[in-house]
């Protein structure tokens, strides 16, 4: 993909480039505006990024759906950032909506490292082990005014239930592509361990490969916080399957020392996003579908090993 482009991934997302970035700096941030600008081609869903000079970075929101980040960031990743072992992102500051741009955006300091694979780490268990410590600390900054999940069945750190129906018709709709009694039953196993009512931790929420950068074969920082407030912290158990498999998932879950229904409760909410998520993308993008078969084929066999 050119730098000059970013391909829209939604209808309703508002066209974003290189130009437009540019005259953004331009208008807002002239001390900044002589950089060079390039698109992140691994910027995600949510937002476009783009890299500016060698120190900075930019983020927009590609709908009205993804706006509200930056003035989260700027609020709570300062009081953040000192308790955490691993980097995280720095807002540096805000921009202002325009007629050409309508949403607010960011301006960060750039994050070096690449995307999390499990194929180059010097020592996939040892990273495991470092994930856990993040997350170790980040469970015990203070939740005092810390934002809340949404009122939204896929809001994480929230219980499964209400996502329950959403979850048995995707169930029907794919009954060619699994062993739907098998699905059932790790799904129904799941909603009995929804039973948390422990303390509101913080969470980050979507700790996917893109969201967990690495250098050297060693893990540098976790990025992408839009999904982080105070609620249930086995919201953040997906790791082991996203990120992990074999022996280094088996450690990250000895590091978190986390209890059986908290294990359980987090691989059916894993297993709910994936599933619910997939007759969506089935004519839209055959290659993630492939590797989302995979992906929930991974979440049964550790169901049915009794894991």
């Amino acid at each position: 993909m050119p730098d000059t482009e970013v391909s829209k991934l939604h209808d309703d997302e508002v066209d974003i480039d290189t130009t437009l970035v540019r005259r953004l700096l331009a208008d807002q941030f002239p001390a900044w505006a002589h950089h060079p600008v390039r698109y992140v081609a691994a910027s995600g869903t949510d937002n476009a990024t783009f890299r500016v000079g060698d120190e900075l970075s930019v983020r927009l929101p590609r709908t009205a759906r993804h706006t509200g980040q930056i003035e989260k960031d700027l609020t709570w990743l300062p009081r953040l950032a000192p308790h955490l072992p691993l980097a995280v992102p720095e807002p540096l500051a805000a921009g202002t909506p325009t007629d050409e741009f309508p949403f607010t955006w960011g301006v960060y300091r750039w994050l070096p490292g690449t995307t999390f694979d499990p194929a180059r780490l010097a020592d996939p268990q040892a990273t495991a082990r470092d994930l856990a410590d993040f997350l170790h600390h980040l469970q015990q900054i203070d939740t005092t005014g810390a934002p809340t999940p949404p009122d939204d069945p896929f809001s994480r750190g929230t219980p499964l239930a209400p996502r329950d129906q959403l979850f048995r018709a995707a169930v029907e709709e794919l009954r060619d592509d699994f062993d739907t009694g098998l699905v059932l039953a790790a799904w129904d196993q799941a909603l009995a361990a929804d039973t948390w009512t422990g303390p509101a931790r913080w969470i980050h929420g979507d700790l996917m490969p893109g969201n967990v950068l690495i250098a050297d074969g060693h893990l540098t920082a976790v990025i992408d916080f839009g999904t982080a407030w105070a609620a249930d912290p086995a919201a953040d158990i997906l790791a082991a399957w996203h990120l992990f498999d074999g022996d280094s998932r088996q450690a990250f879950r000895d590091a978190l020392d986390t209890d059986d229904q908290a294990w359980v409760r987090a691989r059916g909410w894993t297993l709910s996003l994936a599933m619910i998520a997939l007759p969506y993308y089935r004519t839209r993008d055959p290659e993630s579908v492939r590797d989302t078969v995979t992906f929930i084929n991974d979440l049964l066999a550790d169901f049915t090993a009794g894991h």
